[in-house]
């Protein structure tokens, strides 16, 4: 049965974070741990893992990349092993393509693969890998949840964002079907798009913008939490939450 505070501000939560690092990633794994989560995160580089370790006492780092099928299940079963089981995914990593950004027709293929790669098959076969887990949360709970992080360029084309539109658009459709297929059992998608905001991504893509016109990944990691407790309570069956006086 999931307790109150767990939907309400999502202390006891068991949150796995791609991409948990720098950026948005980082200030999810911040952002968790400040509510009383159990916070798993995955990473490529293992010295940047070791160190957010270090300042981060409590999260759990994994090195992987997710863009690498033979990372996807090592990874799905370290964060099912450090967590105990798990609650909620944040498929946060991204890779934006090439950069600099360029138009579609001067795109080369490996820039555009590995944007698939990292922004539509990472987050398939690791949500695939950890549907069990997800499951058992959702039986044991009432509610498990799958946030995707996505982008405004997955709705609206802008010219030199191909490859990572492309690639968002189709995460997007995902998270609806995922959803479409698996809510009825308990486990709920949402894509959310965070908004521009200032990360080392946003920097690559566009040098000459200004930080400072730009949202926090803070302030964006607030909102996917919120958004994600919203769906837990909204998606909880009555009398399933410890507590309720309903």
């Amino acid at each position: 049965m999931m307790e109150e505070n767990m939907v309400t501000n999502g202390a006891g939560l068991r949150v796995a974070i791609t991409g948990g690092t720098s950026g948005l990633g980082l200030a999810l794994v911040r952002e968790f741990l400040a509510r009383g989560a159990n916070v798993a995160f995955v990473a490529r580089g293992a010295e940047r893992v070791a160190r957010v370790v270090r300042e981060h006492p409590g999260a759990h780092g994994i090195v992987g990349d997710i863009s690498a099928k033979d990372d996807i299940y090592p990874i799905a079963m370290q964060i099912a092993g450090e967590l105990g089981g798990l609650d909620v995914l944040i498929n946060n990593a991204s890779d934006l393509g090439p950069a600099p950004l360029a138009l579609l027709g001067d795109t080369d293929c490996m820039d555009f693969e590995r944007a698939l790669a990292t922004n539509v098959l990472g987050p398939f076969r690791l949500t695939k890998a950890l549907l069990g887990a997800l499951a058992a949360a959702a039986r044991e709970n009432g509610a498990a949840a799958v946030l995707n992080i996505s982008s405004d360029v997955a709705i609206n084309a802008y010219a030199g964002w191909g490859a990572y539109g492309a690639s968002k658009a189709a995460l997007l459709h995902l998270t609806r079907i995922w959803n479409e297929e698996l809510a009825p059992d308990g486990i709920h998608f949402v894509s959310l798009d965070p908004g521009d905001m200032d990360t080392p991504m946003h920097a690559l893509a566009v040098p000459d913008g200004d930080p400072a016109a730009l949202k926090r990944p803070e302030i964006a990691a607030r909102e996917a939490a919120d958004a994600i407790t919203a769906t837990l309570a909204r998606c909880v069956p009555a009398g399933a939450i410890e507590g309720d006086k309903r």
